[in-house]
């Protein structure tokens, strides 16, 4: 009688991998740091080609992190509204809202009460979006714009009301904003205190020797991180914080679900209205710090108009982000390095031409590798434009200058159109119990 073998048990289960903190991720990513050391690289060539050495300095650094916090924060702002399915063009409404408060509230209060009433302001036309578009059903476009339209009114209006010519305000401007949010910098590397001892400044040393690419690395690292304000610092560390909360916790999980298919998320039991009024009332928030940001950072007081469109080129930087907290910082550092350039002498404007079409050259070559002809092409064409236009020129309008990030939107939405995937569900409305 034959002898039954007995069953073999069934292998355990591989243990998934350990998952990996986002900033190691980041760090460990070997296409970033590569193109970033390139590009850094490229305008440290430029400067020494030129002979201006305003375009790495540690101002043009410091004055670019000041400029890109605005458009970085309506970026974000974006992101976690069209997550959730509802497009947000009336993030510069938000942005004006955000500055007439912030610039009353810190009239009366303080700075940071300032920022208190900001960002509640800019929340109050994120809501009022919500309601519009989620709950009435109306075009996401249309009450983004009107949401525009109608901040800069209110605004207007409640400036007649509140600040007369004994305030020191007008109908276009607020009275100055009562103290200053403070920065730092930081202790044994940018010369900052450390218990009222000043440590030493070693990146001022070391950007002053103007030594090939040592130099420039120095003025980079201490425009970032010398007087540094404190908004700065919070709406710097809101970039990691919202991918953290989008990717990695429950609530951002059901918030993109309902972005990208609100049906299934519904069936799941997931109350998709409550995520979508979430996303877009946090839009407005951000939206609102950053207008509050202009007022009690940069100008210390309301004036209309201050935004300057900041709003839309947040959604543009949103959108060349390809809908990613890493990739809004990157396009809005774009931006802000561009608008600092603006401040600076005319050679570093007429260097940008000179980084503008190496740039394009190298995109063209590397379009052309991958076989994308038509898209190789335009990026030479381009760049032989513009390396005609340094070889030809002495100086530049400074109005180029802020169109360049434009022009680079452009060409990252034209070349990289089949990488950029926006939200399946985004500005597609959503009724309650629909089946598809």
């Amino acid at each position: 009688m034959g002898t039954v073998a007995a069953p073999r048990p069934a292998p355990a289960p591989a243990e998934p991998p350990a998952e990996e903190f986002p900033l190691l991720r980041i760090v460990r990513n070997r296409r970033t740091w590569l193109l970033g050391g390139l590009l850094l690289v490229l305008l440290v060539a430029v400067r020494e080609i030129t002979h201006s050495t305003e375009i790495t300095s540690s101002g043009t650094f410091g004055a670019a992190l000041m400029l890109t916090i605005p458009i970085l924060l309506a970026g974000l702002g974006g992101l976690f509204s069209e997550r959730t399915g509802v497009v947000n063009v009336g993030l510069e409404g938000m942005m004006i809202l955000g500055t007439w408060f912030g610039a009353w509230a810190g009239w009366k209060y303080g700075p940071w009460w300032g920022l208190v009433g900001g960002v509640l302001a800019g929340g109050l036309g994120g809501l009022l979006h919500a309601v519009a578009c989620v709950t009435f059903g109306i075009n996401q476009i249309v009450s983004g714009v009107a949401i525009n339209i109608l901040a800069g009114g209110v605004v207007r209006f409640l400036s007649v009301v509140a600040y007369s010519p004994a305030t020191g305000g007008s109908a276009a401007q607020s009275p100055q904003v009562r103290g200053t949010i403070g920065g730092a910098s930081l202790p044994f590397l940018s010369g900052g205190v450390l218990f009222g001892w000043h440590s030493p400044n070693p990146l001022a040393w070391l950007e002053a020797r103007h030594w090939f690419l040592a130099s420039d690395l120095g003025g980079l690292l201490r425009g970032l991180t010398s007087n540094v304000a404190w908004l700065t610092i919070i709406a710097l560390a809101l970039v990691p914080l919202t991918y953290w909360f989008l990717w990695k916790t429950p609530l951002g999980l059901r918030m993109r679900s309902a972005g990208e298919h609100p049906v299934a998320a519904e069936s799941l039991g997931i109350r998709v209205y409550s995520m979508k009024y979430l996303g877009v009332a946090i839009s407005g928030c951000l939206a609102g710090y950053a207008g509050a940001f202009l007022v009690l950072q940069t100008a210390g007081i309301y004036r209309e108009g201050q935004t300057g469109g900041r709003g839309f080129i947040g959604l543009a930087a949103m959108i060349s982000g390809n809908w990613r907290p890493g990739g809004v910082a990157a396009a809005a550092g774009l931006f802000g390095y561009a608008d600092a350039l603006q401040l600076r002498s005319d050679p570093a404007i007429h260097g940008l031409l000179l980084f503008v079409a190496i740039a394009l050259g190298l995109a063209a070559a590397w379009l052309l590798a991958r076989r994308r002809a038509r898209a190789g092409t335009v990026a030479g064409l381009l760049a032989i434009g513009a390396l005609s236009w340094f070889l030809t020129s002495t100086s530049v309008p400074s109005q180029f200058v802020f169109f360049t990030p434009h022009l680079t939107t452009l060409l990252v939405l034209s070349f990289a159109s089949r990488r950029l995937r926006m939200p399946a569900a985004d500005g597609k409305a959503y009724r309650r119990g629909q089946t598809q």
